[in-house]
């Protein structure tokens, strides 16, 4: 009981749009967490390679889950309380209940340390499983993500039973992501339907009622798994041309997609054998 992680939309400190709450096994819970934020929470930036779509989020994937790995492993479970996450406009941050090991400090949880996890037995199922190193390096190798990626680093506080890490949004992130809002609200109407890849027209075309990513991907003929959620899946998920059928549980083996109100138009014009009508 209280081993579960909520995720809320904040457009201000008090006013809170959605959220959601994923309980279950604890070991099952960082990939969901991760799901749900890359494809409902977090808007990406999109830019352009010659005809190659670049999606970028405003920290990195790996970095993140490094930070959810770490609060799921690391929390004081005999706090009923659950795992927060708060997503904002320019900043997401992860809120676990729990302290460090007897004697450290904030700095020396920020420097080389030694592997020294709060559960033991959580962490080390983690690491057999090989989502942890179990070396000690998982801040460091947060912080190592965002400078590679050119993100701005996350921020860490402290206190006797709260361990806060914070991402902040760059703001050409912030004005990208604004952006492109502003664009979709304004410009977009039924008769004007957004530009898309190659990959995407395909996957509209492909898609009939509610089907499943395997069925997806065998209607078109495609056996990468990664280069299809990459290209086709969450791209389409972007452009709000796709749904899910099942939002709140972005993981389930009942998963199914279908077209949305501008996908039905933006297929429409492009050889479905429709009239665009």
């Amino acid at each position: 009981t209280g081993a579960s992680v909520k995720i809320g939309y904040f457009a201000s400190e008090s006013d809170l749009r959605y959220h959601d709450e994923v309980t279950g096994a604890v070991f099952s819970q960082p990939g969901r967490v991760l799901d749900l934020l890359l494809t409902k929470y977090l808007k990406a930036g999109i830019s352009y390679e010659g005809i190659q779509r670049i999606e970028s989020y405003p920290m990195p994937e790996s970095a993140l889950r490094e930070a959810l790995l770490n609060a799921i492993i690391h929390r004081d479970y005999s706090v009923a309380a659950p795992i927060q996450i708060r997503v904002y406009e320019d900043r997401l941050q992860i809120w676990n209940p729990g302290e460090l090991p007897e004697g450290w400090s904030l700095e020396k949880l920020l420097g080389r340390h030694p592997s020294q996890p709060y559960n033991p037995d959580i962490a080390n199922t983690f690491f057999q499983s090989g989502d942890i190193e179990a070396w000690g390096r998982g801040i460091r190798r947060i912080f190592a993500a965002c400078r590679e990626a050119g993100t701005p680093e996350p921020r860490i506080e402290v206190e006797t039973r709260d361990v806060w890490v914070e991402f902040p949004f760059s703001e050409a992130y912030v004005a990208s992501v604004s952006g492109n809002t502003q664009e979709t609200a304004q410009e977009v109407t039924p008769e004007v339907t957004p530009e898309v890849t190659p990959e995407v027209k395909k996957l509209l075309l492909a898609l009939q009622g509610e089907m499943s990513r395997a069925d997806l991907m065998a209607a078109l003929d495609l056996r990468d798994e990664k280069h299809f959620r990459e290209r086709y899946l969450q791209a389409a998920l972007a452009d709000g041309l796709i749904e899910m059928t099942r939002p709140d549980r972005p993981r389930s083996r009942l998963q199914e997609y279908r077209l949305t109100t501008p996908g039905r138009a933006h297929r429409s014009g492009h050889g479905d054998g429709g009239n665009g009508q």
